[in-house]
């Protein structure tokens, strides 16, 4: 057998050395299965929107997208986490307002408009007031009666206490005169179960449409700037108080994410959001598709962060 002399041999590894890293860069994004975080538990209506989604996503990527519920502080805990990760594209979350609200209401050691990576924006929230089917309110005005009558009785549920729809529940009792009693969930599951109990007088969030449709429970007026089609629901707008939500959900990874990984990711999940399983369930839980690239999204998230910071001077919102 012929042996390499010592020299050769050295080149022979530092060539081995050199291949070894190279062909490791030249592995096919993505070669294992992907992780959505959904900041919120199980059982609320972005289970099936998001699994839908992700379903059609895997089939363009070629790789599961499965879905990891890390719920806390109201949806805000699971898309922070991210904050922290190294940015590999192997981990990627829902982002909604609350997180972009959180510096804002709270002390926290992450940045929203810098600590993410955006990749798009998918839908938007619809906000809802409903109440149990055979509860004694049939309009808004009834129930904003009710409350005038009895500033702090009527409970008002909302999840997550910084949330968008817990404000604005706050500005409609100030428009109306009154107050309420204000109750933070974990989820939309257990909420309405609450509030289909009879447990809870009011629910003011999105997610409401199977539940209307299903007839447990009565929408009595929407925070959108007009009604929605499917319902004869009016508006708050409409019956005097100014007050409209805009809510758009997307996903995001962590920052400095390598742009190949980021445009891969967002073509697959953009293809995927015109999906028809997809689009039913969005239309199921009544919120409107709104694809918009990762920059747009990122771009709305600075103006966003602008506006509320705003509107919290105005209403004298002091953080904690």
């Amino acid at each position: 057998m012929t042996t390499l002399p010592r020299r050769a041999a050295l080149a022979l590894l530092a060539a081995c050395a050199l291949a070894a890293p190279l062909a490791h860069a030249a592995d096919p994004y993505p070669s294992k299965p992907i992780q959505l975080v959904l900041p919120f538990p199980p059982g609320g209506s972005f289970d099936p929107i998001f699994r839908t989604l992700s379903e059609a996503a895997s089939k363009d990527l070629g790789q599961p997208v499965v879905l990891m519920h890390r719920p806390g502080a109201g949806g805000v805990m699971g898309t922070a986490s991210l904050a922290t990760m190294e940015a590999d594209g192997y981990t990627i979350s829902v982002m909604h307002n609350s997180v972009i609200r959180a510096p804002l209401v709270q002390k926290v050691n992450w940045d929203p408009i810098r600590d993410f990576t955006y990749l798009v924006g998918l839908a938007n929230l619809t906000t809802g007031i409903v109440v149990a089917a055979d509860a004694p309110w049939k309009t808004l005005p009834e129930l904003l009666a009710d409350a005038k009558k009895r500033p702090g009785a009527v409970s008002w549920g909302n999840v997550g206490a910084i949330s968008i729809n817990r404000i604005y529940a706050e500005r409609l009792a100030k428009s109306a005169g009154t107050s309420f009693n204000l109750v933070p969930f974990k989820g939309g599951s257990e909420a309405f179960q609450a509030v289909i109990g009879r447990h809870l007088d009011v629910y003011g969030d999105p997610g409401f449409g199977a539940q209307v449709q299903g007839g447990k429970v009565r929408l009595l007026a929407t925070f959108t700037a007009e009604r929605l089609k499917r319902y004869n629901a009016p508006t708050v707008r409409e019956l005097g108080h100014d007050l409209v939500i805009e809510s758009p959900v997307g996903l995001v990874a962590p920052k400095n994410l390598d742009p190949k990984i980021a445009a891969r990711l967002s073509a697959a999940f953009r293809k995927a959001a015109s999906d028809p399983a997809y689009l039913n369930q969005l239309e199921l839980f009544d919120m409107q598709a709104n694809v918009t690239s990762g920059e747009d999204y990122h771009a709305y998230a600075r103006a966003q962060f602008q506006r509320e910071q705003k509107m919290l001077q105005d209403i004298g919102f002091k953080p904690e």
